[in-house]
């Protein structure tokens, strides 16, 4: 769920946005008490122990937006395993245990070493429900990877060139947080961690010896000057390629601009490996340079908005609030009509995998009707679900 559900929320009445959260939660508890009809032509699969091959996507977190109203479910976070090397896509809110699960079967159930195995993060967009964990690993990740390890590269968006357009467009602007500084990347975020953590720090690395983040994690904006000036809309122009982001060893990693707008960059991500592709969407709305990238891929894993959702909310929301926040969610995000017919089948994706579900509530039977206009097979998101390429 995009943040600008928290903010519209937030800026009722305090009676007001009582009723608004209690229908909400309302309608998450009939979603989750729902037994779900399962539509033939589709897959629901389970979470396995080991799908086995040398490659292999995990769908670690599946649910999407900053509100939790599915327990069972983490924050969105996908893992692309190649021989003996992670590369993760985003850290949603409660995805870092979910994470070191993954990372302690990988290797060997060493809880002292959890993250040896990883060589690379990275970020789509600096939206909290896709980086807020990144803070806990930063703080803690070199105590759980003792051994001797190459830094583990990050990626993510560089700083923004302008602050994005008021949503909705009549409401008076509100005051700039950090005016000097009010739109970092993910370097930037990351200094302002080594500044928060400093204390805990310099304690361990004088009384423990144990290695600073500085150590161990080497990060880096992805440069989107060459292709964009962003600007307050946030909707990127069609690129004529890829934009080449790292390789390592036999693993290529390229990325591509969406459209999440007004949140901009934006980035959906490309691992090739000798045994086939994964892309991850990040946030978008049906993207052209998505389609582009993700052309033949053996797994496209893409976010999903049920437009119910959207709609039921709009309706419970002030008439001068509601029509605008569905106008959001629904130009912002990709529904679940539009993304097999219009994302995975022009793209000629074999598999297509559901993922950053919102709400994250949404039943197995309506995301069923991702299958319609779509010729591959569907696979609805699981957290830890492991498919081999």
């Amino acid at each position: 769920m995009c943040d600008v559900v928290s903010r519209a929320v937030n800026s009722m009445p305090e009676r007001e946005r009582g009723e608004v959260l209690a229908a909400l939660a309302e309608d998450a508890a009939v979603a989750a008490s729902a037994s779900p009809r399962i539509a033939p032509g589709f897959e629901a699969m389970a979470p396995s122990d080991r799908a086995g091959g040398r490659t292999r996507l995990v769908t670690v977190g599946v649910a999407g937006g900053p509100v939790i109203s599915n327990p069972s479910r983490v924050g969105v976070c996908t893992a692309i395993i190649h021989a003996d090397r992670m590369y993760v896509v985003d850290l949603g809110v409660g995805s870092l245990n979910r994470l070191a699960a993954l990372g302690q079967r990988e290797n060997g159930g060493d809880s002292s070493n959890t993250f040896l195995s990883l060589r690379a993060l990275f970020f789509t967009h600096m939206h909290s429900d896709h980086c807020v964990d990144w803070p806990a690993l930063y703080a803690t990740g070199t105590m759980m990877a003792n051994k001797a390890t190459d830094p583990v590269q990050v990626f993510g968006p560089g700083r923004r060139d302008t602050l994005p357009r008021v949503f909705p467009p009549h409401r008076p602007e509100p005051s700039v947080i950090e005016p000097d500084d009010p739109t970092p990347g993910i370097e930037g975020m990351t200094r302002y961690l080594r500044k928060a953590f400093a204390a805990d720090f310099n304690d361990r690395a004088r009384d423990s010896n144990f290695k600073i983040p500085d150590d161990w994690f080497d990060v880096h904006d992805i440069d989107h000057s060459p292709h964009w000036t962003v600007d307050p809309a946030g909707i990127p122009p069609r690129l004529s390629g890829p934009i080449e982001v790292w390789e390592d060893g036999d693993v290529r990693v390229t990325a591509t601009l969406v459209d999440h707008h007004p949140t901009a960059p934006a980035y959906g991500f490309r691992f090739d490996t000798p045994d086939g592709s994964i892309v991850v969407s990040g946030d978008t709305t049906v993207s052209e340079n998505l389609i582009d990238l993700a052309h033949g891929a053996d797994y496209l894993v893409h976010e999903v908005i049920d437009p119910a959702f959207a709609d039921r909310l709009a309706s419970i929301l002030p008439p001068d609030v509601g029509p605008a926040v569905r106008e959001h969610l629904l130009t912002a995000h990709t529904t679940v009509e539009q993304v097999g017919r219009d994302v995975a089948e022009p793209a000629g994706v074999r598999n297509l995998v559901l993922s950053h579900i919102v709400p994250s509530t949404t039943p197995a039977d309506v995301l069923a009707a991702a299958q319609d206009g779509y010729s591959g097979r569907l696979i609805i998101g699981e957290d830890m679900l492991e498919l081999s390429v």
